[in-house]
């Protein structure tokens, strides 16, 4: 198999003959605004921002799952240790994010692609002296050259999917430097520690998954109370993060729903709001009269379903809807976190596929705080159930409540894990 030759120094020679390609790449993912025009010489590790004089942690979160699940960490780190925090994603969404919620230490960058030029010039840029990478994402050249500078990297709130250590178990000549190049890895389950372990790793603890220690989505007061003025007592729900392949069978859900609940809304929030106009249109081919909070449209007594295509509003809706079905988890997406609108007062549903978020769906689950659907006529039931039943309905979110103090204090374990590295970089520079 091809991927037994795969070592480090041919991943090497083939993303060397991938950046050639790079000026097209940018211009390509520019285009449809997954690069930030403004900033995408990042990406190749340019930047116009001045390295901070002392210490500086570098944390890498792939995506926006990935940075808001670390914002507690970097608070907690700048609180206690009062050091620069370098915080990379990849994405547009979460650069956006970022940026208004970093604490005043933390600085945002793009993180460079995956090519030797792009990589010497940010780590000759910022010098880091420690790497946190969260969670799974792995980027060959990238890591082993942090790892060739003798800085030391460790794994925080680490996971890997089934099907992703099937993928490096067939890449060994790769993906054991690339593991052994981590001090330490922070696995979120045993069945994680495992895993890594089977993959070459060293040195793995079990801490378990800090997004559940993370602080409430950000509520804004004002909006959460135009927006119950203009519902004016109707029955509603929300379906938070969704995928393609759910619109559908939320529309499905609606229509069903609207037959015992004539003047239902169901508010939409896309995993990925840049979707709104797409999502409105396909809406519309069901029957449905369909408003785009993104285009300020009003909510009136027809509207079926409110497109809620906008960044950094999730708590809002969390905090708005005490119905909210968790999106990713009917289609292969492996779901995403149900704590955030478990800790907003919300009772939960969710589809099969909660993958990533194992622990907290078998807990609540178990506790009758999460209901289980597989199609749009379950979905529809759940709802409706829901919506008839408050007594049922608030013994869910109860229940959630008491789950929460059973999911938390991974934060804590982890910057306890963390913390002798970082005091033995303080001592060492204060010498």
């Amino acid at each position: 198999m091809i991927g037994h030759i795969i070592t480090p120094r041919v991943y090497k020679l083939m993303s060397h003959a991938v950046s050639l390609m790079v000026p097209l790449i940018l211009f390509l993912r520019t285009k449809k605004g997954k690069e930030d025009f403004l900033r995408k010489n990042e990406r190749i590790g340019k930047t116009k921002i001045k390295r901070p004089d002392g210490l500086l942690i570098w944390i890498h979160a792939a995506s926006i799952g990935e940075a808001l699940g670390a914002l507690p960490l970097i608070k907690l780190i700048g609180e206690t240790k009062n050091l620069n925090v370098l915080v990379t994603t990849g994405t547009v969404t979460s650069a956006s994010i970022l940026t208004k919620r970093l604490p005043e230490l933390a600085i945002h960058q793009y993180v460079p692609l995956d090519y030797t030029s792009a990589i010497q010039r940010f780590l000759n840029h910022w010098q880091p002296n420690i790497a946190l990478w969260m969670e799974s994402e792995f980027w060959p050249n990238l890591i082993l050259q942090t790892a060739q500078r003798d800085i030391p990297m460790i794994l925080v709130n680490a996971r890997i999917s089934d099907r992703s250590a099937a993928r490096w178990a067939r890449t060994p000549l790769l993906s054991k430097p690339l593991l052994k190049s981590f001090k330490l890895i922070l696995a979120q389950t045993n069945e994680d520690k495992q895993k890594f372990a089977s993959l070459g790793a060293r040195e793995i603890k079990l801490t378990g998954n800090i997004k559940f220690d993370s602080d409430q989505l950000p509520v804004n007061i004002y909006e959460l109370e135009k927006l119950n003025s203009s519902l004016k007592n109707r029955p509603f729900w929300l379906a938070a993060s969704t995928h393609p392949g759910e619109e559908e069978i939320v529309a499905m859900a609606h229509k069903n729903i609207k037959h015992k609940h004539g003047s239902l809304l169901t508010i939409l929030c896309p995993r990925h709001p840049h979707r709104g106009q797409e999502l409105a249109t396909y809406l519309r081919k069901f029957g449905l009269i369909v408003k785009q909070r993104s285009l300020q449209e009003p909510i009136t007594d027809k509207t079926d379903i409110y497109l809620a295509d906008t960044l950094g509003e999730m708590g809002l809706f969390y905090r708005l809807s005490k119905i909210t079905f968790i999106g990713g988890s009917l289609v292969p997406m492996h779901g995403h976190n149900p704590v955030e609108a478990a800790m907003l007062g919300s009772a939960l549903i969710s589809g099969p596929d909660m993958k990533n978020f194992a622990e907290a769906d078998d807990i609540l689950t178990k506790f009758q705080a999460m209901l289980k659907v597989a199609n749009h006529h379950e979905l529809s039931a759940a709802v409706n159930r829901w919506l008839e039943d408050e007594k049922c309905r608030a013994a869910a979110e109860a229940a959630a409540s008491q789950c929460i103090s059973q999911l938390t204090g991974a934060l804590n374990k982890t910057l306890s894990e963390i913390e002798p590295i970082l005091n033995q970089l303080v001592e060492k520079n204060e010498e």
